[in-house]
C-alpha cells in the first residue's frame, strides 16, 4: 500500500510510544574486513571502519560529533559518549548507511536520535567513497559492494563480546542517505541492474545521478564505465546484479534516494518489506522523478513524504556557523532542524511499527 504524506493511528501511537525510550547515547568504533574494502581504499587497506551509537547507561557524558577543523567545525552532528556502558537489554538494531562521499559521523545526527530511541544503529565509513579518506574511482563505481559492508559490520558487532548480548537481531532495520539508500533497498533485496543503470545514463546523460559529485569530480561516468572494464574491477562487475540482501531486515528507512535506476524494477516490485521515503522537491542532486518517486511507485508497501524546499543536501549534518560561511554543501534554503525532525520522526514511526 502506497501512502503519501501520511502515517495510520497506529504508526503515530507507536511513534509516541517510541519516545518513553529517550536515553543518553554512547559510541563505539571498530574495524573489521571486507573482500573488496582494498581494491576500494586509496591505501589499498582491508579495512572498514564501524561506528556503534547505542542506548548508554544514564548519566553518560556526551561530546558533540563535529566535523571539520577544530574548534570551527563545518558540521555538527548529534552527540554521544565514546565508550560508554551500554544500557542493559536487548536492543533493535538499525544499520546505517552514508551517501556518496560521506561518513558516518556524517549521519550521526540520524543515528544519535535513533539511538536516544532505543536502537543500536551500526553504520560504516564505505572504503574508497567517504569524506575521511582520498576518493577512489573503484569506491565510487562499485556501489553493489556498498550492502557487503553493512553485512560485514554487522557481522562484526555480532561476535564483538561488549556490544553482542545487547542485540536483538529479530528486529532489524537499515536506513541510508542517498547512495546510502540505495544501499538500503539493495540490502533488502533489490537488485542492482548494471547494464540498466548504463542504458539510463546514456539515454539520460543529464540527469545529475550521471554526472559527477561535488564530492568527486573526477568520477564521471565515461571513467567508470573505463575502469569497469579494466582490471579488477571487470572481474566484480560479475557480481553486481547478485542477491547483496541482509538476512531479516523487516524495515528500511530511506532519504533522498539514489540512483534508483540502477535497481531492477521488478525486484522494487516484489519487496514485500515496508519502505519509508522522505526527500525535498527541491532536490538537484537525486531527482525525485527518477528516484525517490520512482521507487515510491514501484515498492508495494511504500510511504512517500515530499518536503516543499528541501534539497538534497539538508539531510547532512547541521551546518554550523562557519558551514554556512564557508562550506558550498551548506547553501540551503531552509534551517536544517525541520528537516531532520521530519525524517527522525518518519524513522520512529516506521521502525516501532515494524521492528
Amino acid at each position: 500500500m502506497f501512502k503519501r504524506n501520511g502515517f495510520s493511528c497506529v504508526a503515530l501511537l507507536a511513534l509516541a510510544c517510541s519516545s518513553l525510550h529517550a536515553t543518553s547515547v554512547g559510541e563505539l568504533h571498530r574495524t573489521t574486513t571486507t573482500p573488496t574494502a582494498a581494491i576500494r581504499d586509496a591505501e589499498h587497506r582491508d579495512q572498514l571502519r564501524v561506528t556503534v551509537w547505542y542506548p548508554a547507561v544514564d548519566g553518560a557524558v556526551e561530546s558533540p560529533l563535529d566535523i571539520g577543523a577544530p574548534g570551527h567545525p563545518s558540521f555538527r552532528s548529534g552527540s554521544a559518549a565514546v565508550d560508554a556502558a551500554i544500557a542493559d537489554g536487548k536492543h533493535p538494531v538499525v544499520l546505517l548507511s552514508h551517501g556518496f562521499g560521506g561518513s558516518a559521523r556524517m549521519m550521526g545526527w540520524f543515528g544519535t536520535a535513533m539511538a536516544r530511541a532505543g536502537y543500536v544503529v551500526v553504520a560504516v565509513d564505505h572504503p574508497g567513497n567517504n569524506g575521511r579518506d582520498p576518493m577512489t574511482m573503484a569506491g565510487g563505481t562499485l556501489i553493489w559492494e556498498r550492502p557487503e559492508d553493512l553485512r560485514a559490520a554487522i557481522n562484526a558487532v555480532q561476535k564483538d563480546p561488549l556490544i553482542a548480548p545487547h542485540l536483538d537481531m529479530h528486529r532489524l532495520g537499515v536506513a541510508g542517505f542517498s547512495a546510502g539508500g540505495f544501499t538500503a533497498l539493495v540490502s533488502a533485496g533489490a537488485r542492482f541492474n548494471l547494464d540498466r543503470f548504463k542504458t539510463f545514463c546514456h539515454t539520460h546523460a543529464s540527469d545529475p545521478t550521471c554526472l559527477p559529485q561535488k564530492e568527486a569530480p573526477d568520477v564521471t561516468f565515461a571513467a567508470r564505465e573505463q575502469a569497469l572494464n579494466s582490471a579488477p574491477l571487470a572481474a566484480l562487475t560479475a557480481h553486481a546484479g547478485d542477491d547483496h540482501s541482509i538476512t531479516g531486515v523487516k524495515a528500511v528507512f530511506v532519504m533522498a534516494p539514489g540512483p534508483i535506476q540502477g535497481l531492477e524494477p521488478d525486484t522494487l516490485k516484489a519487496l514485500k518489506t515496508p519502505v519509508a521515503i522522505i526527500l525535498g522537491n527541491a532536490d538537484k542532486v537525486a531527482l525525485p522523478g527518477t528516484n525517490g518517486d520512482t521507487a515510491a511507485r514501484l515498492l508495494p508497501h511504500a510511504t512517500l513524504k515530499t518536503l516543499p524546499d528541501v534539497g538534497h543536501y539538508d539531510f547532512l549534518g547541521n551546518c554550523t556557523e562557519t558551514g554556512l560561511k564557508e562550506e558550498p554543501l551548506c547553501a540551503l534554503k531552509l534551517p536544517q532542524d525541520g528537516t531532520h525532525d521530519a525524517a527522525i520522526a518518519m524513522a520512529k514511526a516506521l521502525f516501532a511499527k515494524n521492528l
